[in-house]
């Protein structure tokens, strides 16, 4: 299946591939495959070449369902994970790739996952490896229309999905039960998976990311709610907090002055504007207030195929192997309220999907923000 949409895109990776001497790349990651290609699955690849081919590799269960959906020149089926290696080779070899150089996802790959890809009989020996994961990465940091409107379609679902959790808020219930409800508003609202869901109640709302336990919420908890529905391959992401019944006075301050810093930097979003720009406007207005030492982490990062993307500040790329992020053009999506203000026996945090537009911002996730669940 040919589509235009893939063949640009394919023609800016090769502009990339040869600014940074690759002959080839080999991408085992999802969605690196699926903006590159429309297809992306767990146990598959796809090799670009520098004339802008594409070959996937697929389980052979496989092979006719990602015919009908994806931009391919070449599919090969494998029955298992020998046949995989020895199915890179032939695609190495169909290409005339016999030596330079090949770019791998160093930051997605496993060890055991490096050495598959390497494997003598996979990669020819005079081919040599490097890092390419900054390409995609900076490929896909702006959005095109279409992929707004599949974010903003996300962020609709997101919306429904969180009205239920906060419905589904009472003494007695389940942290994992409020996160069911969060899920399956989300499904039937036209979702067709969601990354991790977090949900975490009293104490645990002062960790960074809580997973969901049968932790039963008590009167007087509050409730933190994070989640991150893909609708059309794309995501976005919403955090909401609430309590069980009426916060008391300390809660709904601190609450008040999160929502307040979240809210002053989203209005300085706009084309232009640097990612620690924004983190310092979060991160001064808590630290002004007293709350230095209840930080944690980057508030800011990039929503897209994933719910965690690039952009990201310049520390928080580092360690996700990312180059540090140049000032913000326009129709880049990022969530701010990505990290909480953590007072010790409980935190608060506020999350929101925003469009940077050339002017300032366009927020895609609308539910109330208020502390108060019903």
């Amino acid at each position: 299946m040919k589509d235009n949409r893939y063949m640009k895109r394919l023609e800016q990776c090769v502009s990339h591939m040869k600014e940074t001497g690759l002959n080839a790349l080999l991408l085992t990651k999802p969605s690196n495959m699926f903006y590159l290609t429309g297809d992306g699955r767990l146990c598959a690849y796809a090799m670009i070449s520098q004339d802008g081919k594409v070959a996937l590799g697929v389980p052979s269960t496989d092979v006719e369902d990602v015919t009908a959906l994806a931009h391919f020149d070449h599919i090969t089926g494998f029955e298992d994970e020998v046949g995989m290696i020895h199915s890179i080779a032939h695609h190495f070899e169909h290409f005339g790739i016999h030596d330079g150089t090949v770019g791998l996802e160093y930051t997605f790959l496993t060890q055991s996952m490096m050495g598959m890809l390497t494997h003598p009989h996979a990669k020819p020996e005079s081919i040599a490896v490097k890092d390419c994961t900054h390409i995609l990465s900076e490929m896909r940091m702006v959005k095109d229309p279409e992929e707004i409107e599949r974010i903003r379609a996300a962020a609709k679902v997101a919306d429904t999905g969180m009205k239920a959790a906060i419905e589904a808020v009472k003494a007695d219930v389940t942290e994992s039960q409020v996160a069911a409800a969060a899920e399956y508003a989300m499904r039937h609202a036209g979702a067709e998976e969601f990354w991790r869901t977090y949900v975490a109640s009293g104490p645990r709302t002062n960790i960074a990311h809580g997973l969901p336990t049968n932790r039963t919420l008590q009167p007087g908890d509050l409730v933190m709610i994070d989640i991150h529905p893909v609708v059309n391959g794309y995501s976005a992401d919403i955090c909401r907090t609430v309590c069980v019944g009426k916060p008391a006075p300390e809660q709904q301050a601190a609450y008040d002055l999160y929502l307040e810093a979240q809210q002053a930097t989203i209005a300085r979003i706009k084309a232009g504007v640097g990612m620690v720009e924004l983190e310092h406007t979060i991160h001064g207005i808590l630290s002004e207030a007293g709350h230095g030492d209840h930080l944690f982490g980057p508030p800011i990062h990039g929503v897209g195929i994933e719910f965690e993307e690039s952009p990201l500040p310049p520390g928080h790329a580092f360690f996700h192997g990312e180059k540090a992020p140049p000032p913000l053009p326009a129709n880049v999506v990022i969530a701010v309220g990505n990290c909480g203000l953590y007072i010790g026996p409980w935190g608060v945090r506020v999350e929101d999907t925003n469009v940077v537009g050339v002017d300032g911002p366009e927020t895609l996730t609308s539910y109330p923000r208020t502390l108060e669940s019903a």
